[in-house]
């Protein structure tokens, strides 16, 4: 049996089955068939792109590595179409398009394409929303692969900062249990010395601890346990840890008010008794505070990734997603010693947006503002000016060199090294600010950089659900 003619095998093309046969003999005519052996390269990532091609049969595909390794971001298969597409501006492809199996193309050469318009209308409206369709799936593939990357440098800032009150839960659990067991001894024999009513409500004093005295430097701390220690060694009292009875409150004037109150040969036991009182007392703050700090990093990455709440346009408050995104990297800050200041007014009014998309531009102006200024400081503050909200990311270091300041909102450009960065990041940021209907600007020079958002305020008139932010006042981490 004969191979079927080019010009049925486009009839039966699964892209252009539906355009009229003469526009499909003006692509036969035109056009030129190529075959390529797996592995061969069509288009390489540096371009150009040659023409339009026509799938016939095979696998073309595009693998780009952006940090985690090779990945599949576009494929195509007998029946689709690719390359320059009418009105497309399309330069170079984001990887090389290589064969995956022996591939039959038809090339329509890019200098034909303005012909093509012209003259075939019906093919040029399929082609037309062909693009349409490539730049969702390539958008979406950008968008996923700089949320993957976002999320890795998170994750691993989380995890660090999730282990350490994490560990100090455990320990003081630990030792929680053990100054029980402590506490219990200590109680038995406290009750033994048969105490009078009047001597327990003054004992009660001894152990209240006065949050409200001054902190004592590391010297000043060591003085005093040392001062103590000598009284106790002097009065005979042994198996009594000092820095309790220092939280405490304790003085070496209100330890000899206690020998007075107690008698010498008592007051030992009354003192391991308040000390063990107070080491179980410090030992929950201590729990307490950390599980706080938990609750506090499990809000914010609630917060910044907007968990559990609708896909749907509502009033944000800028404020507490720009205090979420300082604490989810938190930790980078601190690896960089960079000091992150957050002033952000309490009255700032809201704006209509996704909260979860505002937050990952905030990640991403952070996130760059920290690498560019290891050592140094940050500010972000917003503002209100003429119905919008302004907000500025600002770092003091070297500034955006003059030669690549007009590439940097280039989608897959970038200046970090190989896996620290998708080039994407910058991209996506103006997109979902376009998206908000606000502006996004660059301000750069050997001082410093500074990304300034500005975003119309809420039309709908409503506050924010007012949460406290930790963003609403000035905030450091260094």
């Amino acid at each position: 049996m004969a191979a079927p003619s080019l010009l049925e095998r486009l009839a039966a093309h699964r892209t252009l089955s539906g355009v009229p046969r003469d526009q499909l003999a003006w692509l036969a005519e035109t056009g030129r068939v190529e075959t390529l052996e797996p592995g061969a390269l069509l288009t390489p990532s540096t371009g150009p792109v040659r023409g339009l091609f026509i799938v016939l049969e095979g696998h073309l595909l595009i693998r780009v590595d952006r940090g985690s390794g090779p990945r599949i971001v576009m494929e195509w298969h007998g029946g689709d179409v690719t390359g320059v597409l009418p009105y497309s501006r399309i330069k170079a492809p984001p990887g090389n398009v290589v064969a995956e199996e022996r591939t039959t193309v038809l090339t329509i050469p890019a200098a034909e394409l303005s012909r093509m318009i012209h003259e075939c209308d019906e093919l040029t409206a399929v082609l037309v929303h062909v693009m349409v369709d490539r730049a969702r799936v390539f958008k979406s593939s950008e968008l996923l692969d700089e949320k993957m990357a976002s999320l890795g440098r998170l994750a691993a800032g989380l995890a660090h900062e999730l282990n350490n009150p994490a560990s100090a839960v455990e320990r003081s659990a630990k030792r929680l249990a053990a100054e029980l067991g402590v506490l219990d001894d200590a109680t038995k024999k406290f009750c033994a010395l048969n105490l009078s009513d009047a001597q327990c409500l003054t004992l009660s004093g001894f152990s209240v601890d006065d949050g409200g005295r001054p902190a004592l430097s590391p010297l000043e701390r060591s003085d005093r346990l040392d001062e103590i220690d000598a009284w106790l060694s002097s009065h005979g009292v042994t198996g009594v840890d000092a820095d309790p009875l220092l939280e405490s409150g304790f003085h070496l004037e209100a330890l000899d008010r206690l020998v007075s109150l107690v008698g010498p040969e008592k007051v030992g036991i009354v003192l391991v008794h308040m000390a063990s009182a107070q080491a179980v007392r410090q030992l929950a703050a201590e729990i307490e505070t950390a599980a706080s700090r938990i609750h506090s990093l499990v809000a914010a990455v609630k917060g910044f990734t907007y968990v559990n709440q609708q896909s749907t346009l509502q009033p944000i408050t800028i404020g507490r997603g720009l205090s979420d995104t300082v604490t989810v990297l938190r930790s980078k800050a601190k690896a960089k010693s960079v000091a992150v200041d957050v002033v952000v007014p309490a009255d700032l009014p809201a704006v209509d947006g996704y909260g979860g998309e505002l937050n990952q531009v905030w990640a991403n102006l952070l996130d760059n503002a920290i690498d560019a200024t290891p050592g140094g400081h940050v500010r972000i503050d917003a503002t209100t000016d003429a119905g919008h909200v302004v907000v500025r990311v600002t770092d003091d270091g070297p500034g955006i060199p003059e030669g690549i300041r007009n590439r940097i909102f280039d989608p897959f450009f970038t200046t970090k090294d190989v896996g620290q960065g998708t080039g994407l990041g910058l991209d996506i940021a103006r997109r979902i600010i376009q998206r908000h209907q606000g502006t996004i600007d660059l301000h750069t020079s050997a001082s410093g950089t500074e990304f300034c958002v500005t975003l119309p305020v809420s039309k709908s008139g409503d506050s924010p659900q007012m949460i406290p932010s930790r963003g609403q006042s000035p905030e450091r981490q260094s």
